[in-house]
């Protein structure tokens, strides 16, 4: 099934192993389109993690090798460069499990996270927007990340991601390990941002979450694409019902923008 809009990410028949036992992706292809929002949903060992370290660049520092496939970034093959190349063309990771700078300052931390941008300006106005998304940021900037509360440091995860100025960002469960209230106002977050044009490929297991932002929706398991479709249609589907929502109450996104960053 494809999607309307023109590709700005294009996976293609992906397929990756840890060593010479894992087969962590076999065959996956999708799409992400200019200015979208696309979820992937699976339970553990799906493969999703290693999805995004594949196009992130990551996957080789976690000794997993791309066996077949291209992923195609505006129309550039970027299967085999560098982490830090894919950065700097635009498409950067918050890995799952929030993993700051415990021992830097929140400043720090941003600063770290702009450090490929040499523009002063550009590097202020990343900054600035990164407080203005989470206002609590700039009120503990002279805070050690390591003291943050846990939605606290997941606000700074992706602040540090955006000072790279994205094109696309890739977030690895954000929920994870997160208060119902708080992962509503992720949902929030991801909307916000969205919305001042970075796309976005979003990994989660909380299905009703990843429904709420999402327009567009992939379900991997165990290394394959079992299902995809437009979130309306993968809300009806029996299977996704069964497997991923099991009746929940949904995550409401106020989109109002009144509540972001102030996570408690």
């Amino acid at each position: 099934m494809s999607m309307a809009e023109p590709a700005l990410l294009d996976v293609a028949d992906l397929a990756v192993r840890y060593g010479r036992a894992v087969e962590a992706l076999r065959g996956v292809s999708l799409q992400v389109p200019d200015g979208g929002i696309v979820a992937v949903l699976g339970n553990n060992g799906a493969g999703k993690s290693t999805l995004l370290r594949t196009v992130s660049g990551t996957c080789r520092l976690h000794r997993a090798v791309v066996e077949r496939g291209t992923i195609t970034w505006q129309g550039k093959h970027i299967t085999r460069w560098s982490p830090g190349h894919v950065v700097t063309a635009g498409v950067v990771q918050v890995p799952e499990g929030r993993r700051i700078f415990g021992r830097l300052t929140v400043e720090e931390n941003l600063r770290a996270g702009g450090i490929r941008q040499r523009d002063r300006r550009a590097r202020a106005a990343a900054r600035e927007r990164v407080y203005e998304l989470f206002p609590l940021l700039a009120d503990r900037r002279r805070q050690r990340g390591g003291l943050l509360s846990g939605g606290e440091q997941q606000m700074l995860a992706i602040g540090r991601a955006l000072m790279a100025a994205p094109k696309l960002l890739l977030l690895d469960e954000p929920s994870l390990g997160l208060a119902p209230k708080i992962v509503g106002q992720i949902a929030d977050v991801i909307l916000e941002i969205n919305r001042q044009g970075t796309a976005v490929l979003l990994v989660e297991q909380n299905a009703e979450m990843a429904f709420e932002v999402a327009s567009y929706a992939y379900v991997l398991e165990l290394g394959r694409v079992k299902l995809s479709g437009a979130v309306e249609q993968m809300r009806g589907s029996d299977e996704v019902q069964r497997l991923y929502l099991g009746g929940g109450a949904p995550v409401r996104a106020s989109t109002s923008g009144h509540t972001l960053g102030r996570w408690t």
